[in-house]
C-alpha cells in the first residue's frame, strides 16, 4: 500500500485544509467539494485524511464494517445477531478511491464470478460503496464523473443504503459515506442534484508567493524520495492535529448552539435565497464543527462568519446581473444582514 503524504507537511491552503478538518470532527456536515487549479495539492490533502481518523469499532469479518452498536445491519450480521453476540474489533475509517473509469459492477457490487465459475457458488462481491461504509468515498475529477454513476451515487446518499438486484441475487448493505470530490471547474460542471450533496465548499489557487512555492516543492521532492523518513519526520505534528480533532469531537456532543445563532444562520440563508433548508442545516453542523476545532464550547457568531463562505458559496442562485464571485456575495450579505 502506498505511504500518503502527511496532512501536517501540506503547506498553505488553509481553507482546503480546515474543511478537511472539520469534516473528520463531524461528517454528518456532508462532505466537501474541492475546486481549483491543477497541482494545488487537492487530491494529496483529501488522501491524507485518513491519517486523521482515529479507529471505530466494526463487526469482526464484515466485509461492510457494519457498526455493532448501529440499527443498520447487513444480512449476514442481521442473521448472526439473531442467535449469537456479535464479535467487534477496530479497523480504520476507510477512505475510498473511486476511479473516473469505474463500471456500476464495480461501484455497487456485483456476483463473484470466480467462484459462480470455479464453484458454482452464487456470492456477491461487494464494491466501492461497500468498502466506503462508515467513511469517506473520494472522487478525483468529480465534474467528469458519468451520469449513470452520479445517478446512482445521489440515489444511494439520499436512503444510506445500497439495493443490488442482479444476475439473480438481490442484496441490501449499508452504504452510509461521506462524499469528497475534487476537480477543475473549467474542465466541466457538476450537476446541480450531486452539488447539493457537498455540505462543503472549497476554492483552491495556484500559490503566488514565491517562498510558499519553493517550500511546497521542496516537501514534495523530499517526500518522493524517502517516504517513510519524511513521514516519521511530520509524526508528531500530525499526532497533534489528530489530538485536536479527537477531543473537538468529544466537545461537539455537548456544545451549546443559541436560538438567536439560529435565527442568523436562517436570516444569512434567507438573504443570499438558497433552496430548501439544507444551508441552514449544514450552516450549524459546520459552525458547530469549528467551534469545537477551536476548542470553544458555545458557538458564537465569529464561528459563523469564518466559515460560511465554505458551507453557501456553491448553493448560490447564479445572477447575470452580478458577476462577482459567489465568495463575495457571502461576505456582502453578511455584511448587511449579521450584527457587526
Amino acid at each position: 500500500m502506498a505511504l500518503t503524504f502527511p496532512f501536517a507537511a501540506i503547506v498553505g491552503q488553509e481553507e482546503m485544509r480546515l474543511a478537511i478538518q472539520m469534516l473528520a470532527v463531524d461528517p454528518t456536515i456532508g462532505g466537501v467539494l474541492v475546486l481549483g487549479d491543477r497541482g494545488t495539492g487537492k487530491s494529496t490533502a483529501v488522501r491524507a485524511l485518513a491519517d486523521l481518523l482515529p479507529p471505530i469499532k466494526v463487526v469482526k469479518d464484515c466485509a461492510y464494517g457494519c457498526d455493532p452498536a448501529g440499527s443498520s445491519f447487513c444480512e449476514p450480521c442481521q442473521t448472526h445477531q439473531e442467535t449469537h453476540k456479535l464479535k467487534t474489533e477496530m479497523r480504520a475509517v476507510p477512505v475510498v478511491d473511486l476511479p473516473l473509469g469505474a463500471t456500476e459492477d464495480r461501484v455497487v457490487g456485483a456476483l463473484d464470478l470466480e467462484k459462480a465459475l470455479s464453484q458454482g457458488i452464487k456470492k456477491f462481491a461487494p464494491g466501492l460503496l461497500a468498502q466506503a461504509n462508515r467513511g469517506f468515498l473520494y472522487i478525483d475529477e468529480v465534474n467528469l464523473l458519468e451520469d449513470h454513476i452520479v445517478d446512482l451515487l445521489i440515489d444511494v446518499a439520499a436512503s444510506g443504503e445500497n439495493l443490488v438486484e442482479r444476475e439473480g441475487l438481490s442484496v441490501r448493505h449499508p452504504a452510509r459515506f461521506v462524499l469528497v470530490g475534487s476537480g477543475n471547474p473549467e474542465e466541466g460542471e457538476l450537476r446541480p442534484q450531486l452539488l447539493d450533496r457537498f455540505g462543503l465548499s472549497v476554492e483552491v489557487r495556484t500559490p503566488q508567493d514565491l517562498d510558499m512555492r519553493v517550500q511546497v516543492v521542496r516537501r514534495r521532492d523530499a517526500f518522493e524520495r524517502n517516504p517513510t523518513a519524511f513521514r516519521a519526520e511530520w509524526e508528531a505534528a500530525n499526532t497533534k492535529l489528530r489530538q485536536r480533532i479527537v477531543r473537538a469531537k468529544k466537545l461537539i456532543h455537548d456544545l451549546q448552539v443559541s436560538d438567536d445563532l439560529l435565527l442568523q444562520c436562517a436570516t444569512l440563508c434567507h438573504k443570499l435565497g438558497t433552496d430548501g433548508l439544507r444551508a441552514e442545516l449544514t450552516l450549524l453542523r459546520a459552525t458547530r464543527a469549528y467551534a469545537a476545532l477551536q476548542g470553544d464550547t458555545v458557538a458564537e457568531l465569529k464561528h459563523l462568519r469564518a466559515i460560511a463562505p465554505l458551507a453557501l458559496r456553491h448553493r448560490l442562485r447564479r445572477n447575470p446581473l452580478d458577476d462577482t464571485g459567489s465568495g463575495v456575495r457571502v461576505q456582502r450579505a453578511m455584511e448587511e444582514v449579521l450584527p457587526a
